[in-house]
């Protein structure tokens, strides 16, 4: 058997697992339309994605995941609650790793339920691990959710909190504007020439360019306001930094947010919902005390998870991108349902690491 008809055939099997639990095959285009995800993830989306033109349909993108035609089709056609699986190729672009793949198979389970989100959770995470087990990986856990509270509890500007909120999934953006809006950095010469200046517009120029004369006046108004707004406290940035530096098992996790929480009380309904998910978590029978958990696990590969995050790796073969991942994605159903929402979470698994591991059977 060759290696690309081995991995369809553990796709098969896992497909059809997922089945067994419930989940109610789907499938979708290879091409998608690329305006949805330009519109999700911004210009930085073309690093990463194949880019291609349509004279009738505009530009398209080869799917880089499942993900966001999955959601499209549950809010515009899906009943609830819901489960699907599907299968399939998707496609990244690789500039920097000739080794990496660019088209590789994956297999989803998602589930659409509104009630009792963290039972939700356990069910999608306890699946993947029995699934896998036979592989013995290190599963890793974090919350997304936890740390969006924490920015949100913050006594500085919406527009700050806004701006933090946005480059969460960008570790080192976030560490620059919690350094800027707590003053540890000085503000750029350029920039403060820039604010001292009466008119910043006189004697500019004639505007070129894609930018007109409103936009350039409304960011300066924006740089203007945050040059008065108050820095964020070094206590709020310690609380910050001790959300982010939470690395134990989930068992002792819990423990040092609930303590973070008695100075934070914002993240409070976010622990809660992590001591929910354990209990449901060991329900299934998942040993809680031996479950890794890093508050700032998920932040640097999976943009539109807000919540539970989690991933399967091999500790035998750092080489290997992660076997599995998922998490929790309420707001991107916010997103695409166009008024409509409902809690989601879900996961996906390689079945061309599968069978380089050795397969499941």
């Amino acid at each position: 058997m060759t290696q690309r008809a081995a991995i369809r055939a553990e796709a098969a099997r896992l497909r059809a697992s997922f089945e067994a639990e419930g989940a109610q095959p789907v499938e979708t285009a290879i091409l998608q339309p690329a305006e949805v995800l330009l519109d999700l993830y911004g210009e930085d989306i073309r690093a990463r994605a194949y880019v291609t033109s349509d004279a009738l349909r505009g530009e398209q993108m080869l799917r880089p995941d499942f993900t966001v035609p999955v959601v499209q089709m549950h809010m515009e056609h899906g009943a609830e609650p819901a489960c699907y699986t599907y299968s399939g190729e998707v496609f990244r672009r690789q500039e920097d790793d000739p080794e990496r793949a660019n088209e590789y198979m994956q297999v989803g389970f998602e589930v659409f339920e509104r009630d009792a989100p963290e039972a939700a959770d356990a069910r999608v995470f306890s699946i993947i691990f029995n699934t896998l087990k036979p592989l013995d990986l290190r599963a890793a856990t974090g919350d997304i959710g936890i740390l969006m509270a924490a920015v949100d509890g913050l006594h500085t500007s919406e527009r700050r909190k806004r701006a933090l909120r946005r480059h969460i999934w960008r570790p080192r953006r976030f560490r620059a504007l919690i350094d800027r809006f707590s003053g540890r950095v000085p503000v750029p010469d350029s920039r403060a020439a820039l604010l001292s200046m009466a008119d910043p517009m006189s004697g500019v120029a004639p505007v070129i360019g894609m930018r007109q004369e409103a936009e350039i006046l409304s960011r300066i108004k924006a740089l203007q306001e945050d040059a008065a707004t108050d820095p964020i406290s070094e206590n709020e940035v310690a609380l910050i930094d001790a959300v982010l530096s939470v690395r134990e098992t989930s068992d002792n996790a819990l423990s040092h947010l609930r303590d973070i929480a008695v100075d934070m009380s914002t993240i409070q309904p976010a622990v809660d919902r992590l001591a929910r998910r354990l209990e449901a978590l060991e329900t299934r029978g998942i040993d809680v005390m031996r479950l890794d958990f890093e508050a700032s696990y998920g932040r640097t590969n999976m943009e539109y998870y807000d919540g539970f995050v989690f991933g399967f790796y091999a500790e035998n073969r750092p080489d290997l991108p992660p076997v599995a991942t998922g998490g929790r994605y309420d707001a991107l159903t916010r997103h695409l349902g166009r008024g409509r929402e409902i809690p989601a979470v879900g996961g996906v698994i390689r079945p061309g690491l599968v069978v380089e591991l050795g397969g499941l059977t």
